[in-house]
């Protein structure tokens, strides 16, 4: 799938949102008998799937960054005395 088809700043709701939205898809399509019709589900879980994971990477780059930036405070302190 196309990253344009992923609106990841317009998506509301965390990632435990997110992943409680797949899981009830999931649950439904498992609960299914005829699958064949459940390929708009199917597309939906997939793109799902990949707006949690664009939001983990970008959730996960955010906390790298800011332990980072915390480092180099506590090594400045630490250097200046």
């Amino acid at each position: 799938m196309k990253d344009k088809n992923l609106p990841l700043d317009n998506t509301p709701g965390s990632l435990e949102e997110l992943t409680i939205e797949a899981n009830k898809i999931i649950e439904y399509l498992e609960k299914k008998k005829d699958l064949e019709n459940s390929i708009d589900d199917y597309q939906k879980l997939l793109r799902l799937n990949n707006i949690i994971e664009k939001k983990f990477h970008k959730d996960n780059k955010k906390i790298n960054e800011e332990t980072k930036n915390r480092i180099n405070k506590i090594l400045t302190k630490k250097n200046e005395k």
